[in-house]
């Protein structure tokens, strides 16, 4: 704004002149800012008073032509404000209501945790062109969480969605199988692979590779056509010398030479390639697809290929010989790399690295690397005092994550406990931990989550919106570091569940029984690519960091009256908890998982 510059001299005279003390008083602040001098004034001359009024009137005019007329606007802005009306807010407690009508009324986060506990299913969104998320539908793309009828009550084991198939696992551990890549007539999900107890899954381009809970593994045409019509396997029954075909093809992968008392423990596949991991810490890879062979340095084996593959069958699975005598406690899968992780926190990749998803900068000479390599995650923290470990590893379409744990051993005051970071701490942190993820590969569609858009990203970058954060636990009387629970990498985005404090025991006890007493759940956020909507906000932009998503069950949102709660909420996760679903007591948690252009959470076992 301008300064205020004086108006006529005569006008100002005047008026000040005419004023009463009341004007005087209420005016005292425009005075002093004008800075001009007070003048005596004269109420008991009539004359006087006429001759103001008369002058007043002849300047008027003069005035409202004057350019500094902003003058009088200005000043009356700055009149004293009207006194605020202030309002008391009322207690949230409602006549009336129950407390456990209370607690939904006053949180959000406990009506969610409640809901996923009184009507478990399946919740999906994003491409339907294969009618895999709306199996009802016509509809091309779901743009906001949706049930999927047919799993409504339903628990399940697993699920892994593909944009024309998907695949899940029931309670009982069936395998069920729908979309229009499995069948075009068939809409409903169909039980396919029964009676083998399936504990879970993953799928390739065109199969679907499950895991029983004895360790072995299964794979099967994600096309129903393919079942019916390929070679039936030869099964035992429980009579004696009494066997018969199974009603659909499936293969079996066994690990040669397994030792006394293993078996697999962990499957992971990506378009044409699988890992398999033993519980001596052994890693397998085989070939996933039956369109093609594995050609990118996936399986971990230097020269193997499609004509120079030992004989057998092409699914065959082969040690990966570099990675003995290493504990591997973690296997991920993207679409053409691999990642291990041992119990020593050192990760090995191999694969395709032409977006950089290896961690390792990418090659001229080669776009891929087809010996396990070891990461040199060391370098991420170069120049401080932290040592990390990795924690957890995830993979997906062209990008890996890594969380990693990193100690401060022996920073005195005023170090810098952040490698990306300028400032310097003043206080003494040794032994604190900080917990960060980093991601590495394709950011174009902002799958990084660090805020970029990158075609290409070695090595790892830290993503700053789930690294380093802290918060205060009861429990133990103390700040913690806020990890990541797990991450679920979709072929352009991905998901990741925070494992914050949670609470889920509101009315079990007498002391825990107030009507303020609420539950809630763990943060969910979402980034990445958003081309099919799947990334549930209900917009269609890519999302280069990550961020949350509206409940799930929007009707929640609506409090008596039927109005919507004034308050944005967020989606947060259920926990595993002992509840009664169907007369029974089971232990059950909500589950994320991002697929191929879709995603989903389920309610699981």
């Amino acid at each position: 704004m301008s300064p205020l510059r004086p108006g006529p001299r005569a006008f100002l005279e005047l008026c000040r002149a005419c004023r009463s003390s009341t004007l005087q008083s209420g005016y005292r602040s425009q005075r002093r800012q004008l800075g001009t001098r007070n003048l005596p004034l004269h109420r008991s001359n009539p004359a006087i008073l006429f001759g103001c009024f008369v002058g007043i009137g002849g300047l008027s005019a003069a005035w409202f032509n004057y350019p500094d007329f902003a003058l009088l606007q200005t000043a009356s802005a700055e009149a004293p404000p009207a006194p605020v009306d202030i309002k008391i807010e009322k207690p949230k407690k409602k006549k009336g209501l129950s407390k456990e009508e209370n607690r939904d009324s006053i949180s959000s986060q406990h009506l969610q945790v409640k809901r996923s506990w009184e009507n478990p299913g399946v919740y999906a969104w994003g491409s339907n062109t294969g009618r895999v998320v709306a199996p009802d539908s016509n509809e091309q793309v779901i743009k906001t969480p949706r049930r999927i009828p047919f799993f409504n009550g339903l628990l399940l084991r697993d699920i892994k969605l593909d944009r024309n198939f998907g695949a899940a696992i029931t309670e009982n551990g069936d395998l069920l199988q729908w979309g229009t890549g499995f069948s075009t007539d068939v809409q409903e999900p169909t039980a396919t692979l029964t009676g083998k107890n399936l504990k879970s899954l993953t799928i390739s381009r065109d199969r679907v590779i499950a895991l029983s809970a004895n360790g072995t593994v299964y794979t099967v045409s994600a096309a129903k056509e393919d079942q019916e019509k390929g070679q039936k396997v030869s099964e035992s029954s429980w009579i004696p010398f009494l066997s018969f075909n199974s009603a659909i093809s499936y293969r079996r992968l066994q690990p040669k030479n397994l030792g006394w008392n293993e078996k697999v423990t962990s499957i992971a596949s990506g378009l044409e390639h699988l890992l398999i991991l033993t519980s001596t810490g052994r890693l397998f890879t085989a070939a996933s697809s039956s369109e093609e062979f594995p050609a990118r340095g996936q399986m971990g084996i230097p020269g193997l290929a499609w004509t120079t593959r030992p004989p057998g069958p092409y699914d065959q699975p082969h040690e990966v010989s570099t990675l003995k005598g290493f504990d591997i406690a973690a296997i991920a899968a993207g679409d053409y790399h691999s990642l291990a992780l041992d119990r020593e926190g050192r990760v090995f990749a191999f694969g395709d690295n032409s977006s950089g998803q290896l961690g390792l900068e990418p090659s001229s000479e080669s776009t891929y690397v087809d010996t396990p390599s070891l990461l040199p995650i060391g370098k991420l923290y170069a120049g401080t005092n932290l040592t990390p470990t990795v924690k957890q590893i995830f993979a997906g379409g062209t990008n890996s994550f890594f969380t990693i744990d990193a100690l401060d051993v022996a920073r005195p005051s005023g170090g810098n406990s952040d490698p990306s970071s300028s400032t310097r701490n003043t206080t003494t942190t040794l032994g604190r931990i900080v917990a960060d993820t980093w991601s590495t590969g394709s950011g174009i569609l902002g799958t990084l989550g660090n805020g970029r858009w990158t075609h290409i990203q070695a090595p790892p970058t830290k993503v700053k919106s789930l690294s380093s954060l802290y918060e205060y636990s009861e429990s133990t009387s103390s700040v913690i570091p806020i990890r990541l629970s797990t991450l679920s990498v979709g072929s352009t985005h991905a998901a990741a569940v925070m494992n914050n404090v949670t609470f889920t025991q509101a009315g079990t006890s007498k002391h825990l029984d107030g009507e303020n007493e609420t539950n809630w759940g763990a943060d969910v956020v979402w980034w990445g690519g958003n081309e099919y909507f799947q990334l549930g906000n209900g917009r269609r932009n890519n999302l280069s960091v990550p961020g949350y998503i509206r409940p799930l069950d929007d009707s929640g949102e609506v409090v008596a009256g039927g109005k919507k709660r004034r308050e944005e909420h967020r989606f947060q996760i259920t926990p595993r908890h002992d509840v009664r679903v169907q007369g029974r007591k089971v232990g059950m948690e909500q589950r994320v998982e991002c697929g191929r252009m879709v995603s989903c959470v389920y309610s699981g076992v």
